[in-house]
């Protein structure tokens, strides 16, 4: 008769109690509810929800499907599932459900593909690797633009993020930081922060089939059409042009030809005011979309720039609506909205409360 050693036997015990223990700990637990996890609201009741938070992405765990084997393995363990996160997150774009991520200390963009729950970094590898990226867009084919600040021009991917070339290498860029895509008139807005000492504070416009510099738009100063400090821009449904003039703490308005048309905001502490506007984005419908680092939200504006709603706050520790150091804002055609924080090294997804929860993400949303 074959005895089973004693290390194998030993094994086996200690196996099955620690199953007996995890079935008993089962058993004993209590069975009244615990207190409901609130999810924030914006605005908050008795007034009509807005916005609802959806959900938080850190690593590639919060997209990539769990291993059966892996997942028993920390049921049993008590090992937290881990992921492949953020280094600093600045910039955000959403086409059809995938979620563009620039991370400026991991030199690449993160790739959070949501409908297809899929995660890659984009730029690692010769041809197309990046130093420094910073803003970030997509044309209507999906392909990615990416403005480095360090190599000082635009690099171009498609959407699984294969390498198809660079523009503006040419054009003596100062500090590139935002950028923007006209898909209707085929140009790129490349948005050059300048600085102190530099009188480049100007959007370059560029046509995105040749890489042809067409003509810039504003100089240094704080009067209309001119800049201190500009981070960003976006292209509104009727190919106006929205930029984040930072220093001067406003947005303002270009017309397709790059005319000055308006502006709004000003500095302040108040909603609908502005202390550090970082990012801008716009949805389908031509609401805007502005990033405040200070205030640590986000804040929706009309056409006309009158304030909508403002989204999250400023706080210490990671809950969800609460920011340290936001940067990146998108919005996707399905009306989601995308948030980056720097600090906590996270993208918060905000879902619109005609959007039916569990909605597809990236499916167009029906028009009235």
């Amino acid at each position: 008769m074959n005895r089973m050693p004693d290390f194998m036997r030993n094994g086996v015990a200690l196996a099955l109690a620690v199953w007996l223990a995890f079935l008993t700990a089962c058993a004993d637990a209590p069975t009244a509810p615990s207190k409901p996890v609130e999810i924030p609201v914006f605005p908050p009741p008795p007034e009509k929800a807005r916005f609802f938070y959806e959900r938080t992405l850190h690593s590639s765990a919060d997209v990539v499907p769990d291993d059966k084997d892996a997942s028993l393995r920390r049921l049993l363990t008590g090992e937290v599932r881990t992921g492949e996160g953020l280094g600093k997150p600045y910039g955000v774009a959403a086409h059809k459900g995938r979620i563009y991520v620039s991370d400026t200390t991991d030199r690449s963009v993160v790739m959070f593909d949501l409908a297809q729950r899929q995660f890659k970094r984009i730029g690692i590898e010769d041809p197309g690797s990046l130093r420094m990226p910073f803003g970030l867009d997509t044309d209507a084919k999906g392909n990615l633009y990416v403005v480095d600040g360090s190599l000082k021009r635009v690099q171009v991917y498609d959407a699984e993020g294969k390498f198809l070339r660079n523009l503006g290498a040419d054009l003596n860029l100062s500090r590139p930081s935002g950028i923007a895509i006209d898909n209707a008139r085929r140009r790129i807005y490349v948005v050059d922060l300048g600085g102190v000492e530099s009188e480049d504070h100007r959007v370059r416009v560029i046509d995105i089939d040749s890489g042809r510099a067409l003509f810039d738009i504003g100089k240094r100063g704080e009067g209309p059409g001119e800049f201190n400090l500009p981070r960003d821009a976006v292209v509104g449904p009727g190919g106006e042009l929205y930029v984040v003039d930072g220093g001067n703490f406003r947005i303002q308005v270009f017309d397709v030809d790059g005319k000055f048309v308006k502006t709004f905001g000003a500095i302040g502490r108040q909603t609908g005011q502005f202390s550090r506007p970082k990012e801008i984005a716009v949805d389908t419908t031509g609401n805007i979309y502005v990033v405040d680092t200070a205030f640590g939200n986000f804040q929706i504006f009309d056409r006309e720039g009158r304030l909508l709603l403002d989204v999250g706050s400023r706080g210490n520790t990671d809950e969800p609506a609460r920011f340290m150091l936001p940067s990146g804002i998108a919005v996707d055609v399905d009306g989601r909205v995308y948030m980056v924080d720097q600090f906590f090294r996270k993208v918060e997804v905000f879902r619109p409360a005609d959007l039916p929860e569990g909605a597809a993400y990236g499916s167009p949303r029906a028009t009235k």
